[in-house]
């Protein structure tokens, strides 16, 4: 096992790797911006680096000076987190090259899988049911063909990335020229790379997806499978397990999510997603790190999934099998963000005055706050994760309001009664939203915040 351990990120997710690392013996090395000198983080880390100031590109994106305080403490390994470093080639290639362990699969895994494009086509090889689209990525003329073959609505996708970022929806011909290279240029500006392809647009589908846990001994696990169909412009707000598909389905999602990891040779924690609708599920893409809902997991496991990261990366196997692995109950999470949706979700960055965090069996708060400490306006607005776990679904959604009416937050705005909101709106309680739920529910949704 690793002796030092440095965490290549800053907020909740930098203090849930330092806490699992405590567990586990490990000393941890945090890095931080100017801007997060007092940041959580860095006070419970064993020793901590400053790597530049607050832009991201400037710090928690700076690979040289990361690489560099890694060295300079000592640190073995890197845990990337998810976000910033977490997902880019070059930065696993540079650990590597240092001799440095990165806390995730290889540097050519994250090529492969980053390139979604590549992905597809590797998925199709290997028997992976994917969206029709094309193979790899088009041209101007090559899609004008493509949407004349395969029909409209379609979407173009950037190559790169993800996150909603480089994606247009075309529903007419006329248009496809102008969001071709809409698309392209926000691929370019958010992912320096302006490859985009093609897909055939799933209207209104379900977002499923399945954790996976691979060791370097060949042996691929699924923890079962999140619902992430709750979310707002491509990104997730609320996150569940186990979703109420079919289990005949669900089974076979499972079936394709460890063959997909054992196509790339996978190792580490990561995420098969799929798109589910009428009873049919297609490969989107492979998240090659820990997400942000990982919890949700771990609540109905009970198994700590950065440790078993950083068991996997030192060298050791799974202790555990497929048939060894128990879902029990049912656990939510929703994404705490300093934003005010009254004002189209505006970041809402400011000191926290007061903190009063709910507290009692099957209820988790993974966060960075606490009193007087001020939210910087350079990050992305989350500022916590609020997760409870319960016998069923209906008692989850239950336990989950009554935290979310506890959670106090003063000195800064946050979505917290939107999500509230949701909790309480019919289609979700009985289980029935799909991907558009947000954007046809949001004047119901946001009508509490005036």
């Amino acid at each position: 096992m690793f002796q030092k351990v440095l965490v290549a990120n800053r907020g909740e997710i930098a203090v849930r790797i330092i806490r699992s690392c405590r567990e586990l013996g490990i000393e941890t090395v945090a890095v931080y911006s100017t801007v997060d000198e007092d940041a959580l983080h860095v006070h419970l880390a064993d020793e901590a680096v400053c790597v530049g100031e607050a832009p991201a590109k400037a710090s928690y994106l700076h690979m040289e000076n990361i690489i560099s305080a890694a060295i300079n403490t000592g640190a073995e390994a890197i845990h990337p987190g998810f976000g910033f470093l977490s997902e880019n080639a070059k930065f696993a290639e540079l650990c590597e090259s240092c001799n440095i362990a990165f806390i995730g699969p290889s540097s050519q895994v994250i090529s492969d899988m980053g390139d979604k494009a590549k992905a597809k086509t590797l998925m199709r090889s290997a028997g992976v049911s994917i969206v029709p689209g094309s193979v790899g990525e088009i041209t101007l003329e090559e899609g004008l063909a493509l949407i004349k073959e395969m029909g409209l609505p379609v979407l173009i996708k950037a190559s790169a990335g993800g996150g909603g970022r480089g994606m247009r929806i075309v529903r007419h011909e006329s248009k496809f020229k102008t969001q071709y290279f809409a698309a392209k240029q926000e691929a370019a500006a958010a992912f320096s790379s302006d490859g985009v392809y093609l897909e055939k647009l799933v209207e209104n589908p379900r977002h499923i997806e399945v954790q996976i846990l691979a060791d370097k001994y060949d042996t691929v696990l699924h923890l079962f499978e999140r619902d992430c169909s709750v979310q707002r412009r491509n990104q997730k707000v609320i996150e569940e397990a186990p979703s109420n598909i079919d289990v005949s389905l669900r089974n076979q999602m499972y079936e394709a999510a460890i063959k997909a990891a054992k196509a790339v040779k996978y190792e580490n924690a990561g995420t098969v997603e799929f798109i589910v609708t009428d009873n049919a599920f297609y490969f989107i893409e492979m998240n090659t790190r820990i997400q942000v809902e990982h919890p949700v997991s771990e609540m109905i496991t009970n198994i700590d999934i950065i440790q078993e990261q950083l068991k996997i990366a030192s060298g050791m196997r799974l202790l555990f099998t497929q048939e060894s692995i128990k879902s029990q109950g049912h656990a939510i999470e929703v994404r705490i963000n300093a934003e005010n949706p009254v004002k189209n979700f505006m970041p809402s960055p400011g000191t926290v005055t007061f903190l009063h965090v709910p507290q009692g069996p099957g209820i988790r708060f993974d966060s960075m706050l606490y009193q007087d400490y001020t939210v910087s306006p350079h990050y992305d607005s989350m500022v916590g994760k609020l997760i409870v776990h319960a016998s069923d679904r209906a008692h989850a959604i239950s336990k989950m309001k009554s935290a979310l009416e506890e959670l106090i937050t003063e000195g800064i705005t946050t979505n917290q009664w939107f999500v509230w909101m949701i909790m309480n709106h019919q289609a979700y309680v009985e289980g029935s939203v799909d991907t558009s739920f947000i954007v046809k529910n949001i004047k119901k949704l946001i009508r509490y915040e005036n």
